[in-house]
């Protein structure tokens, strides 16, 4: 299915959202619909056209264009722009507000006033044209709500303009009939003024959820300096093509991904991987678009280009995950789409209730424009964005991504974690673990010999741990290979063996007539086996002579982080499980170093699919599956939640739902945590964003007037105001998310 991008004009409040959703997921075609308050964005999965869910929205009362990627990175500092404008309208109504209320004190308490002004009539027609002023300043209220109004589908606006507007209105009519009655013109401006700082210092705060995902943008180069007829020529990024050769200097950005074809440098892959040591790279290496060349000169040749490149990739998936809808929302959809009409009745309802018994018509007046500018869905839209962007910038600042809301929130309610072996828990690459021989470094020059021109991973592993120790390859002749089996060269008149145990008895039988070393041997392979480790032996045959040169475990190495987080997983009341191609006693051997509890092991990549459906159905838990990515893709789809290990190369995997862009395992474990936090902070926001309504608009009804606890119109344009500031600095708290669980020093050895 295809996702189309749009941004959504004129929105106000969670009203506004919902609204357009449900218009949006009526269309034929449509299979899901997500429209995001904080970004003012929305995403529509399906096969209606573009035309067709435009319309949609017009209809609803609301404008949409779609959204490309040129147009993108310009919604997350729409809110700066939004936050001058705002303020500009509050300084200017502010200006004639103050003007207005010395006015308006003047005349109540004999202040100092120009005579003119003394008369009640004169100075009352002052008030109505700066009140009349400041609306017209802030008469986006008007043209917005009258419009949803007329739409069937009234937003917060419309509470704001009904309120201001009764206020207005009715001083204007005692103003007319030359009333001497109380009047609102000072009312009528100040709830403008008010919910117009109000949301100044919301645009303010919204700006700052986003700033991780700013600052990621700015990182994107802008332009680069490729190669043609020997000649470095400035371009714009955009124009790079694949296969175009560029030049990075020292203390540049890389434009796009590529190989390095020429020249040697250390990369700084911080804006990847969130590693700040710099990686040393050289000819045949990979570098990536919007890291940073620390000293030496390269030529790159480019491989992925645009929006295809890395760095990219993980600005896209941290865009998607802000503009999609957790399961928490929910609650707060299904409340806004009947608040505003069911706060407008009761604004009725009050008015009445309140005329009918006896009161003053100014009273019951101030009553009934109370709870329409009290009222306040704009927290209930913003509670759960604004703390899934802030968490997700946490997220992304600590090497993790989310691809979507969903993801975020149910990461921290995982009861299962099942893990993948090569290259998840171990590091999938080939060790040398033990070596047992007299003399250690002798039989590993002597493996090194032997092994040097193989190709075999467990060779490898030999000549990484010869590297360690400065050994010098002294090649043999005459080097021959058993697939499977063991090699053999010759060094004059001596011939050199390294393979498994049944390949060392048919060529050094004699090793295994005496029982002292026949016993040995068999006995270190056994123990090494059972460890996990693959043995390999080493011996040597010169004049019907068979010397033992040494006994070598290899083995996959476990990460050093693996036993710590299982241990950390535990602590989170999490179960752990191991899914292995690899034999059962390499298996329990990884299981008993690592912690992990249960295990199963000799299985293809569709068995584990069905042993994390299995999982699934017998604890009746949330699963997720823990891979590389590659050959676990149909396990890590059919788990809960799908975790891929990366290294800056993997995150645009589509079968995961969260990428560790680092192969960092303790990331898991604060991955649950900061999860939890944020659903926690959905929570609190939510909480306050109904028990605020609960509580206020008893009040502003008059419902303890008896107690003399009464609302008026400004003091309940204030509260207002500040309600949706309040969420969104609660959100921003999680900034200070921090790992509260320590580790301990783990035993593997």
């Amino acid at each position: 299915m295809e996702i189309k991008k749009f941004l959504v004009k004129g929105m106000s409040c969670a009203a506004c959202q919902a609204r357009i959703e449900k218009a949006v997921s009526k269309l034929e075609g449509v299979e899901s619909c997500s429209v995001s308050l904080l970004t003012n964005t929305m995403l529509a999965e399906g096969t209606a056209s573009e035309n067709q869910i435009i319309a949609a929205v017009e209809n609803a009362g609301y404008d949409a264009v779609v959204l490309d990627e040129s147009q993108e990175n310009k919604v997350f500092d729409s809110a700066k722009n939004e936050s001058t404008v705002l303020l500009k309208r509050f300084l200017f109504s502010l200006f004639f507000l103050v003007f207005l209320f010395y006015l308006n004190m003047g005349m109540m308490y004999s202040w100092p006033l120009p005579s003119m002004f003394k008369n009640h009539f004169t100075g009352a027609c002052v008030q109505a044209v700066l009140s009349f002023i400041i609306l017209i300043i802030n008469k986006k209220f008007f043209t917005s709500g009258i419009k949803s109004l007329f739409h069937l589908s009234p937003n917060m606006d419309t509470l704001v303009a009904l309120g201001s507007s009764i206020s207005f209105i009715y001083s204007l009519v005692l103003l007319t009939l030359k009333k001497h009655e109380p009047l609102f013109f000072e009312s009528a401006a100040m709830i403008v003024t008010l919910i117009t700082f109000g949301k100044y210092l919301e645009a303010v705060s919204k700006g700052k959820t986003t700033d991780a995902l700013k600052n990621l943008i700015k990182l994107s180069p802008k332009t680069a300096f490729i190669i043609k007829d020997g000649k470095e020529i400035e371009v714009p990024v955009e124009q790079i093509k694949k296969d175009d050769v560029f030049a990075v200097r020292p203390g540049e950005t890389v434009a796009v991904d590529g190989i390095v074809i020429d020249g040697s440098s250390a990369i700084n892959e911080a804006s990847l991987t969130g590693e700040s040591w710099p990686k040393e790279k050289e000819s045949g290496d990979k570098v990536y678009a919007a890291t940073i060349n620390t000293n030496g000169y390269l030529k790159c040749r480019a491989t992925q280009v645009g929006n295809q490149t890395v760095f990219s990739q993980i600005i896209k998936l941290v865009k998607d995950a802000s503009s999609t809808k957790a399961p928490a929302a929910v609650i707060a959809d299904r409340v806004s789409a009947f608040f505003i009409p069911f706060v407008i009745v009761i604004s009725i309802v009050v008015f009445f209730l309140w005329f009918l018994s006896g009161h003053e018509l100014s009273y019951a007046v101030t009553k009934a424009v109370s709870v329409l500018v009290v009222s306040c869905p704009c927290a209930l839209g913003l509670a759960t964005p604004v703390a899934i962007m802030v968490g997700n910038g946490v997220a992304f600042k600590n090497g993790i991504l989310f691809k979507t809301s969903q993801s975020l929130e149910n990461t921290g309610k995982i009861g299962v974690f099942a893990f993948d072996k090569t290259g998840t828990v171990t590091k999938g690459e080939c060790a040398v673990v033990k070596i047992e021989a007299e003399d250690k470094i002798d039989a590993l020059q002597f493996a090194l010999n032997l092994e040097a021109e193989s190709e075999h991973p467990l060779a490898k592993a030999i000549i990484r741990q010869a590297e360690k120790e400065n050994l010098k390859v002294q090649s043999p002749d005459n080097f021959k290979s058993e697939s499977g089996k063991g090699i053999c060269a010759q060094k004059n008149d001596e011939l050199l063996f390294g393979g498994s145990i049944s390949y060392i008895k048919n060529h050094c039988p004699d090793l295994f007539i005496f029982a002292k070393h026949g016993n040995y041997i068999q006995k270190m392979a056994d123990v090494f086996s059972n460890e996990g480790y693959t043995p390999v032996i080493f011996a040597s045959r010169k004049n019907n002579e068979s010397v033992l040169r040494g006994i070598f475990a290899i083995a996959d190495e476990i990460r050093e982080e693996s036993a710590e987080c299982i241990r950390q997983l535990e602590t989170l009341d999490a179960k752990t499980v191991l899914l292995t191609g690899d034999t059962l006693k390499t298996a329990q051997a990884v299981s008993q170093r690592t912690g992990i509890k249960k295990v199963f092991a000799g299985l293809l990549p569709f068995d584990k699919e069905k042993i994390i459906s299995q999982i699934k159905n017998d604890e009746k838990k949330l699963t997720a599956m823990v891979g590389d990515g590659i050959n676990d893709a149909p396990s890590l789809t059919a788990a809960d939640i799908g975790i891929a290990i990366g290294n800056g190369t993997d995150v645009a995997l589509d079968c995961a739902d969260v990428v560790l862009v680092k192969a960092d395992l303790l990331k898991i474990p604060f991955a649950v945590k900061l999860s939890r936090a944020v659903l926690k902070n959905i929570r609190e926001n939510l909480f306050w964003a109904f028990f605020y309504n609960i509580l206020l608009i008893p009040i502003a009804a008059g419902a303890f007037h008896f107690m003399n606890l009464d609302l008026n119109p400004m003091i309940a344009a204030g509260a207002m105001s500040l309600s949706s500031f309040c969420v969104v600095m609660n959100a921003l708290r999680l900034n200070l998310f921090k790992n509260k669980i320590k580790p301990e020093q783990n035993n593997l050895k």
